[in-house]
Parts: C-alpha cells; structure tokens; sequence
C-alpha cells in the first residue's frame, strides 16, 4: 500500500472512532469500498488523490470539529504530501458536502468518486442506520407527523434546524440518488434508493402516516 495512505489512515482512525457511530472510521473503511469500485471503471482517476481524499473527508466537519483536533490541511503535511497533491486532496473533499443541496461543482474525476463514494453510504440500508444512529447522538426524534420536509432551503438553514430523522430521509437521502456523478455511483445507487423506499413505506404503514 502507499506509504503516504499507510501513515494518514493511522492518523485519522483514533480522531474517527471519537465521532459518533454514523461518522466514525467504519463509515470512512465503508467509503472507500465503495471508492474503490467506481475505480475500477474510471481508469483516468488518481487512485491516491482518491483515497486520501476519503480518508480526511469528514476531519473537517463542522458537526464534528474541536479546537485539538488538525485539520485535514495539517494532516497532509504531517504525512509528507507535497503541494499539489495537498491542493488536489483538499478540492476534492471541498467538493464532497451536501449542504442542503448547494454542493460545490466538481472540477475533477476524483472529485466526483469521492462524492458519490460518501453519498452511496449515506443511503440504502446502512444508510438508513447511519441516520438513526446521527439522530439518536443528536438527541432528534425518530419521526415528527406534524414536520413537513423542506424543498428549498439555504446551507446555513439545512444545518440549523434539527429535524427529525424520517425527515432527513425526504430533505437529503431520497435526492441522493439523482445527484451522482459517476456511471458506477448511478448503477450502484438504483439498488439501495429503492431499498429506502421500500423501507419508508413499512415504517409509515407501521406508524400510521
């Protein structure tokens, strides 16, 4: 393996694994499965460039960060990474965020691995996991009849408002699947978007929506 994945992966594992279940270094082991697999079909993209960006893609979440902890600019310096690698990292993972659908445009093949890496374990069943496993870190309830899913919304609002985590699934989740980049991500996605769907409707049969 590179010895520069080698050394960030060692670093990043103990800053993860203080993360709540549904970002910790499991989900980070998980992305760059499914990374992996829309490699395979995109001979032009920088499997480095890829993999450290999956690997420090969340140590700057907002929802996460702490005053102690580096940054993912930090960690590539310490692991050796030169200047362009940093630059060609650090703008794939800016590109990663979903922030209530006002994501930043890919600029590179790399990019949009990464970002439907992220996304697909962010949906079907591991993603239905993750969502409940964040709202219950959260302190969020598990479904609200009288909350309505917001179509429109700043960054600023999507991050603000705590909704409950059925929501989250009709405000993020179900539009994941539309908003791949990759042909792999999009094929990838078909399966486990209709598995949410499936799901939602036991759930709402369940709770009498």
């Amino acid at each position: 393996m590179n010895t520069l994945i080698e050394k960030c992966e060692q670093l990043v594992e103990e800053i993860y694994n203080q993360y709540d279940a549904s970002h910790d270094f499991a989900h980070i082991e998980r992305v760059l499965r499914n990374a992996e697999m829309i490699l395979q079909q995109e001979s032009d993209a920088d499997p480095q460039v890829v993999r450290l960006a999956v690997l420090l893609h969340d140590i700057d979440d907002v929802k996460y960060q702490s005053d102690d902890q580096p940054t993912a600019t930090e960690l590539l310096q310490t692991i050796g990474a030169d200047r362009q690698l940093s630059e060609q990292v650090l703008t794939c993972i800016e590109s990663v965020s979903f922030s209530g659908g006002h994501a930043k445009e890919l600029t590179s093949i790399e990019g949009a691995i990464v970002r439907d890496a992220d996304r697909l374990d962010a949906i079907g069943a591991i993603g239905i996991a993750r969502a409940f496993a964040f709202g219950g870190a959260r302190g969020r309830k598990l479904y609200d009849a009288n909350e309505t899913a917001r179509e429109i919304m700043s960054e600023a609002e999507y991050r603000s408002k705590e909704t409950a985590s059925v929501t989250h699934f009709y405000e993020k989740l179900l539009l994941l699947k539309d908003l791949m980049s990759t042909k792999e991500g999009k094929r990838l996605a078909e399966q486990r978007h209709a598995f949410m769907e499936t799901f939602l409707k036991q759930l709402n049969s369940e709770i009498g929506f």
